[in-house]
């Protein structure tokens, strides 16, 4: 790393914001054309923008499972979306415990995804000293839910669900509190920025890690073509589009709206060359609650949206923020993926990242150090998919390799330097990088009782 910068950086804070379901091109700063983001623009013009970053799955819960574990989802601890009670357990290390433990204070605030109703606690028993929002995948479809969690506990609100949801109201219950509003009050993204705020003010004059999960672009799935709820649709409202592209659009604005109150906030406690923001998302665009994610072009270049392993299901805009470290306007190539995380914040932190864990660093980068004088990658970036007849993917230098079905089907092989819509296969024509891609998927996977081919 640079000898300067090397000598002033100490332990930052870490604001990690991941959307949910936002498309690799649906920000301006990625190419998006219809859509403002002025906010978030702004922060990679400040910052540094990560064109090859990927997530951790194609779909929500294992995604965060890959970005919480370190670990790829051959090995990691929830491998998909399921009512099964897989979650994340105390003895499984964690970026809020690896953090704890290096003097942090922790928090998750919004969607968690990795626990189930009848453990309304996990948040805080894996290493979260503070959460507020849904515990469960589900519960999180429902941006007018009857009840949020905070530590714990169970916060009512103001809401009302439709009476055919009333069964699935109480924490304890498969898919407790997933539904559709009749009684619209409060609006939980609203909620979340204004804890993300509280727990800044709060927590500024010590070292803090924040997760703040959001749960928007996504869809509420359970209220059809009507499922792009948004408490207000403002400059949109008389646009010549669909309903659910008006939602679509008002989400958009809110999450860049809120990214920059936060990023102000810092400034405000002039603690902003203390703090690592780092902005993301945990899969590709979706095509739920009536929007298309063509409409507004959500995958830009890329093919394939959420539920592919394409890089339109996978690859998703990254930009780190931190005033003083990172170059302004800085661009970085090489392919990261949420295990990173991992590594990285344990760098920063000063302490040793758990053991047997898939994740490289990317301290360097942030630091300014050229890419050609680090190391090659250490550690494998592999997915894995369990819906729609399952897949398997991994990422090797500029190679990347597709097998469907898992463990039996057809190498496709694409040379990710030129071809990021993977338009060109290949597997006939270099066989020898198709075995050898079959070979790392092999021997990537780990079985787990829990996530089986069917």
């Amino acid at each position: 790393m640079p000898a300067a910068k090397a000598q002033k950086v100490h332990p930052p804070n870490i604001i990690l914001i991941i959307a949910d379901d936002l498309g690799y091109g649906d920000l301006g700063c990625f190419g998006q054309k219809v859509l403002k983001t002025p906010r978030i623009d702004g922060m990679a013009s400040e910052g540094m923008r990560f064109t090859q970053f990927y997530a951790g799955s194609t779909v929500c819960a294992p995604s965060r499972s890959v970005l919480m574990t370190g670990r790829h989802m051959g090995r990691t601890v929830v491998r998909g979306n399921s009512t099964r009670p897989v979650i994340l357990r105390p003895e499984d290390p964690n970026l809020a415990s690896l953090l704890k433990s290096a003097g942090y204070r922790t928090a998750c605030i919004g969607k968690w995804g990795l626990g189930t109703p009848d453990n309304i606690s996990n948040p805080n028993d894996i290493g979260f000293d503070h959460f507020f929002g849904y515990v469960d995948m589900w519960h999180a479809h429902n941006f007018y839910p009857e009840f949020l969690i905070r530590n714990g506990e169970v916060q009512q609100l103001r809401n009302e669900v439709a009476p055919r949801w009333k069964p699935f109201q109480q924490p304890g219950r498969p898919q407790a509190g997933r539904g559709v509003a009749i009684k619209r009050v409060d609006y939980a993204p609203d909620l979340f920025i204004a804890e993300v705020q509280k727990f800044i003010r709060d927590s500024h004059r010590e070292p803090f890690f924040l997760f703040h999960s959001l749960n928007t672009p996504h869809a509420n799935n359970e209220a059809g073509s009507k499922g792009m709820e948004v408490s207000d649709l403002g400059e949109f409202s008389d646009k010549d589009w669909p309903a659910p592209e008006k939602g679509f659009a008002a989400m958009i604005r809110n999450i860049d709206r809120d990214v920059g109150r936060i990023l102000d906030l810092l400034k405000e406690l002039k603690i902003e060359k203390d703090t690592l923001v780092i902005f993301s998302s945990d899969n590709g665009p979706h095509q739920e609650g009536g929007h298309r994610a063509d409409f507004f072009d959500s995958n830009g270049p890329l093919r394939g949206t959420k539920r592919d392993l394409t890089e339109g299901g996978i690859r998703v805009p990254a930009i780190a923020w931190w005033p003083g470290t990172i170059d302004p306007g800085a661009v970085d190539d090489a392919h990261w993926y949420f295990g990173d995380l991992m590594a990285t914040a344990a760098e920063l932190a000063g302490v040793e990242p758990p053991a047997n864990i898939d994740s490289d660093s990317f301290v360097a980068p942030l630091l300014g150090e050229p890419r050609e004088k680090r190391w090659t990658r250490k550690s494998l970036m592999y997915w894995e998919f369990y819906e729609r007849g399952s897949a398997q993917a991994v990422r090797f230098g500029k190679w990347k390799a597709i097998r469907k079905p898992m463990f039996t089907g057809k190498i496709e092989l694409y040379d990710m330097s030129n071809d990021p819509g993977e338009k060109h296969d290949y597997s006939r024509r270099r066989p020898d990088l198709a075995r050898q891609a079959a070979g790392l998927m092999d021997r990537a996977h780990e079985g787990d009782p829990n996530w089986k081919v069917r």
